[in-house]
């Protein structure tokens, strides 16, 4: 079973780089396993991680990685949903942290989906996209904006009048 997600191209223009799953909410006993597997993945050496502070329990200052001691930071004011990984020689990377206990398929669709290219998608549209029919202009009877011309058209067709 997947936990970890990253785009290939990380090319830093979506939303987000990839997702991780962890098991638990334990910092200090999954992020270990998260910077083996993105130093494996990535070719490179994670330097710093960033977490949002109240999303995690026990949260070291350092974690053991190989060869080096990888720094931890946390804050208050960054998406609570969010990771950063600071990488060397790369510019960082941002993964969505799918919550622990999150259903299999919710979480596997969401891995897939922060891999895929996340530009112009919030981490929170990732966790819980809208249903199909959810959120899409016209479906409901509304207007939809027309894909050539650029306008606001209904999406019945008026009826002709007399003349």
């Amino acid at each position: 079973m997947p936990r970890l997600s990253l785009n290939p191209l990380i090319d830093r223009r979506g939303t987000v780089d990839g997702a991780w799953w962890p098991r638990t909410r334990d910092a200090a006993a999954e992020l270990p396993t998260l910077i083996s597997a993105v130093d494996q993945r990535l070719g490179g050496a994670v330097l710093r991680v960033g977490l949002y502070r109240d999303a995690w329990d026990h949260i070291p200052r350092r974690i053991p990685a190989r060869g080096r001691h990888v720094r931890v930071g946390w804050f208050r004011s960054a998406d609570p949903h969010l990771i950063t990984l600071s990488i060397a020689g790369t510019a960082p990377i941002t993964l969505l942290v799918i919550p622990p206990g999150t259903a299999y398929d919710p979480a596997t669709a969401a891995l897939t989906l922060a891999a895929a290219g996340t530009v112009g998608i919030r981490p929170a549209d990732i966790l819980h996209p809208a249903a199909p029919d959810e959120g899409i202009p016209g479906r409901d009877g509304s207007t939809v904006w027309e894909n050539e011309g650029g306008r606001v058209t209904d999406l019945v067709p008026a009826r002709p009048t007399a003349t």
